[in-house]
C-alpha cells in the first residue's frame, strides 16, 4: 500500500508538538502552582472520548497525575470504619495499582472536635495528593501529614501536628493540600508559635515553624512577588505571608472571617487576590516593597455574597482577570465570571455551572460544574464564550478538573473519569 509521505509526517510531527507541550498535573493547583498549564487542547469536533471510569466513593479531593499514575482520596471502609484512602490508578486504564487507609474516619464532622467524628458535614476528604518524583504526600482530615513511596503505597515518614505540633483542629477538619515547591513541602496546622509549617520532602525533617495563626480550609500558594519567593497563607485573621525558604514574615493583610475560608489566594502580578462566603465577600491588595520591607494596600473591597465572592472555588488568572466560579450555595444555576483584578468589575457572567471549579488550559478556562459537565471557554474579558461541552460524571462534583499530557481527570463523589482530548490527531 502506498503511504503518504505528507499525512505521515503531519501525524508524526503533531504528536511530537503534543508531547512537548505534555505535562503532569502533580499537586492541587498543577505544575505552576496557580492552576494553569500551557498544555494544548482543542475540543475534538465530535467530542471528547470517555477513557475509563471507576467508583470514587466520597470526597471532593481531586486527581494528581505523574509518571503514569493517577491519586485521589476516596472512603472506603477499612476495619469496620469509613476512612479516607489514597488510590493510585493507571492513569491509561483506570486499573488500580494499590491503596492505603490515611487513618483517619472519612465521615468527619461540622463541630471542630478533632477527637469525636459526627456524620454531619460527611461526603470524604476534601484535600488533594500532591506527588514529587517517586513519592505522593497526603494531609489527612485528622492534620497528619504523610510521605508514601509512589510504587507501592509504603509510608516513608508521618507528622501528626495534633500530638507532635499542638496543632487544633477546626470545624469540619482540615481540607487544605500539601504544597510542594522545591525542596520543600508547605501545610499548616500547628499550635501557638508552630502554626506556619515547612518539611525537608525527602526525609520529613522540619524546615522551620512560625506564627500563631487559626488555619482555614485554604491550601496555601506560594509565588514571587517582587523578586521574592514567598508562601501566603489564608488565616482566621487574613493573608501571611512568609519567606518560602525561612518562614521569616513578610507581609500580612487583615480580612474578616465568617464560618469557613476555603479558596486558594490568586496572585497577579504584585495583587493578591481573596475571597470567603457567608457574606464576607472578597478584596484584592496591592502588594509594595522598599528596601526589604513589603506592605500591602487595599485596592478594592467587595462585601456580601454578590457580586463577587467565591466559596471554596478558587479562580485563575489570566491578563488581568479573574475567571472562575463566583457564589456562594448557588447549587446548580451558580455561574462562571470573568472578573477584572484590579477593580473587581465584572466583564460577563453565564449561569449554569454552580460551584465546581476551573483550570487555565493554553490561556483558555476548563471548566467542571458541580453536576459534572466539562466545559472549555474562550479566556477572553470580551464575553462568555463556549468551545466545547461533554457531560463526564455523576454525583456532586465540588472537585477540579486537571489536565496531563491531553487528558482531564475528573472526580465526583461517586465516579472519576479520564476525557481524551488528543483525539483531534486522527483528523487531518
Amino acid at each position: 500500500m502506498k503511504t503518504d509521505n505528507r499525512s505521515f509526517f503531519f501525524v508524526v510531527a503533531l504528536f511530537a508538538g503534543l508531547s512537548l507541550n505534555a505535562a503532569d498535573w502533580s499537586q492541587y493547583r498543577g505544575p505552576n502552582l496557580d492552576g494553569s498549564t500551557a498544555e494544548k487542547v482543542q475540543w475534538p469536533a465530535g467530542g471528547p472520548k470517555s477513557l475509563w471510569k471507576v467508583p470514587t466513593p466520597d470526597g471532593f479531593g481531586s486527581f494528581v497525575v505523574s509518571d503514569g499514575k493517577a491519586c485521589t482520596i476516596v472512603t472506603r471502609l477499612q476495619d469496620g470504619a469509613p476512612q479516607e484512602t489514597l488510590v493510585a490508578l493507571d492513569a491509561n486504564t483506570g486499573r488500580e495499582l494499590w491503596a492505603t487507609s490515611l487513618a483517619a474516619v472519612s465521615k468527619y464532622g461540622g463541630g471542630g472536635d478533632a477527637g469525636t467524628p459526627t456524620n454531619k458535614g460527611g461526603d470524604g476528604a476534601r484535600s488533594t495528593p500532591a506527588f514529587d518524583g517517586d513519592r505522593v504526600y497526603t494531609l489527612n482530615s485528622r492534620l497528619s501529614l504523610t510521605c508514601f513511596d509512589a510504587k507501592s503505597g509504603k509510608s516513608l515518614w508521618s507528622h501528626d501536628f495534633l500530638k507532635e505540633f499542638a496543632g487544633v483542629n477546626i470545624k469540619w477538619e482540615n481540607a487544605a493540600s500539601p504544597v510542594i515547591d522545591g525542596n520543600l513541602v508547605y501545610v499548616a496546622g500547628g499550635g501557638a508559635g508552630q502554626s506556619l509549617l515547612a518539611f525537608n520532602k525527602t526525609d520529613g525533617k522540619l524546615a522551620w515553624k512560625t506564627g500563631t495563626e487559626t488555619i482555614t480550609h485554604s491550601t496555601p500558594v506560594v509565588a514571587t512577588i517582587h523578586g521574592v519567593r514567598q508562601v501566603v497563607y489564608f488565616t482566621q485573621s487574613g493573608l501571611v505571608s512568609v519567606a518560602a525558604q525561612t518562614g521569616a514574615s513578610l507581609w500580612k493583610q487583615a480580612f474578616k472571617f465568617a464560618v469557613s475560608t476555603a479558596i486558594t489566594p490568586i496572585v497577579g502580578g504584585d495583587i493578591v487576590y481573596c475571597a470567603a462566603g457567608y457574606g464576607v465577600g472578597s478584596g484584592a491588595y496591592k502588594i509594595s516593597k522598599s528596601g526589604n520591607a513589603f506592605t500591602s494596600t487595599e485596592l478594592w473591597r467587595s462585601t456580601g455574597n454578590q457580586p463577587v465572592a467565591n466559596h471554596w472555588s478558587t479562580p485563575v488568572y489570566k491578563d488581568g482577570h479573574l475567571y472562575g466560579m463566583f457564589q456562594f450555595k448557588e447549587y446548580g444555576d451558580g455561574p462562571l465570571k470573568c472578573v477584572e483584578l484590579a477593580t473587581g468589575k465584572v466583564k460577563w457572567e453565564k449561569a449554569g455551572f454552580g460551584p465546581g471549579n476551573v483550570i487555565l488550559v493554553d490561556g483558555n478556562v476548563l471548566a467542571l460544574s458541580d453536576a459534572g459537565d466539562l466545559a472549555l471557554v474562550a479566556g477572553s474579558p470580551v464575553a462568555y464564550k463556549e468551545l466545547g461541552r461533554t457531560k463526564t460524571v455523576t454525583g456532586k462534583c465540588w472537585s477540579t478538573p486537571v489536565l496531563s499530557n491531553g487528558r482531564v481527570y475528573v472526580r465526583s463523589t461517586k465516579e472519576g473519569a479520564c476525557i481524551d482530548l488528543l483525539s483531534k490527531v486522527a483528523a487531518r
